[in-house]
């Protein structure tokens, strides 16, 4: 039945944007026949929305009609505070947003969203137990963040940056009743500061009027893959202005060719990274990088990508696991094509929350509506020690 009062509404709405539409492309005002059509359009959608505010809360009523032992076993347990499904989400967030997004509740009613501080922008903002699902969602699916060294502050942060060369603090012999001599080894600082950046995805209404539909389910992975891209892309790769990410590591060794990657050299590349930063150590590359390293064999003939599914990624090369993004460029002249090491040499600082919000009427003439994700990050090697690269030969 919601549905079908759903597509009602919208066919109404875009009704009324067309009449509207087309006396704007003549130039001019509506005719009296359409100011009547007009008005008997908001009768008929204020009619819908009170239908469907009157089943809402038919429907909040019907959950409060527990069983009263139940009641009483939930109130001792969390203190009365609803339970939560497996993934952290409130269920009367997940209805409140669902109702929200389908058109069910009109935007001042949207049960536990928050409105949006910017009356014009349409939307609401996420709640917050599905926002928080999303960012976990990122960092499930984006190891490059997740296994980097990672700061939460306003402002700019300046990191201690050690160099490849770097001994760090100099350790020595001492006599008694002598004076230590302090000494150190050569850093300096690298400073995150934070660049705005929006993720927007935008959802098909005929998909949202399907009940049946896991519609928080399509927001979520959506909107996670949407950031997950473009963090990743700038982790590895970087935008000249803005987030540096691994652009700037110079530790690393140049192969001997421009198009082609030797065993000898992935061999070189590992050992650059000084044992104590092996353990955690993994392979980033492009998939074409990876199937040329798949053909790769060392001198005894085995091949030094193998299959592990014990491992993270499921693919490893000398041990350690491989880790394939899009994101990296593939074998070509002059591309830094493979990253090794310890990603907790790589800094990345959020100067505040993701923000999430839903867009309903921007889109209306397109017949979708959008989610906006806002973020505020920066990104920098602070410890080269720990990363090295392979560049192809320059042409």
């Amino acid at each position: 039945m919601r549905k079908e009062i759903a597509e009602k509404k919208n066919d109404l709405i875009a009704e009324a944007e067309k009449i509207g539409e087309t006396a704007k492309t003549e130039k001019r005002e509506l005719t009296d026949e359409e100011m009547k059509r007009v008005r008997e359009i908001k009768a008929e959608v204020d009619a819908i929305n009170e239908r469907a505010a009157a089943e809402d809360e038919i429907f909040e009523l019907g959950k409060e009609k527990v069983d009263s032992k139940k009641s009483e076993e939930h109130h001792r347990d969390d203190g009365g505070k609803a339970e939560k499904d497996e993934n952290g989400i409130d269920p009367h967030e997940r209805a409140a947003f669902e109702n929200y997004i389908r058109g069910f509740v009109a935007h001042e009613r949207a049960g536990e969203l928050t409105p949006s501080t910017n009356p014009k922008s349409g939307g609401a903002l996420i709640p917050t137990t599905i926002v928080n699902y999303i960012i976990r969602k990122v960092y499930d699916i984006c190891p490059i963040l997740e296994r980097s060294q990672k700061y939460n502050v306003k402002g700019k942060l300046d990191v201690p940056f050690y160099p490849a060369d770097s001994n760090k603090i100099n350790v020595a012999y001492a006599t008694e009743f002598t004076a230590l001599t302090s000494s150190s080894g050569a850093f300096d600082t690298v400073e995150l500061s934070g660049f705005l950046a929006g993720a927007l995805t935008k959802i098909s209404r005929s998909l949202i009027n399907n009940v049946d539909f896991d519609l928080t389910g399509f927001v979520v992975d959506e909107m996670a893959y949407a950031i997950k891209r473009f963090i990743e892309h700038e982790c590895l790769v970087g935008t000249s202005g803005k987030v540096a990410g691994l652009s700037t590591l110079t530790n690393g060794i140049t192969a001997a060719a421009t198009n082609a990657i030797t065993a000898d050299e992935l061999i070189q590349l590992r050992d650059s990274i000084k044992d104590e930063f092996q353990q955690n150590a993994i392979w980033i590359m492009s998939p074409a990088t990876r199937t040329a390293c798949r053909l790769l064999k060392d001198n005894m003939d085995r091949y030094l990508l193998q299959d592990d599914i014990s491992l993270p990624f499921g693919t490893s090369i000398l041990g350690k696991p491989v880790y394939v993004s899009d994101n990296m460029p593939d074998i070509a002249a002059g591309k830094d094509v493979i990253y090794y090491g310890d990603l907790r040499g790589l800094a990345t600082k959020f100067s505040e929350d993701i923000n999430i919000e839903v867009l309903r009427e921007r889109f209306a003439d397109e017949h979708c509506i959008a989610c906006i994700g806002w973020l505020e990050f920066d990104s920098a090697v602070i410890d080269e020690q720990q990363l090295a690269k392979l560049t192809m030969k320059a042409s």
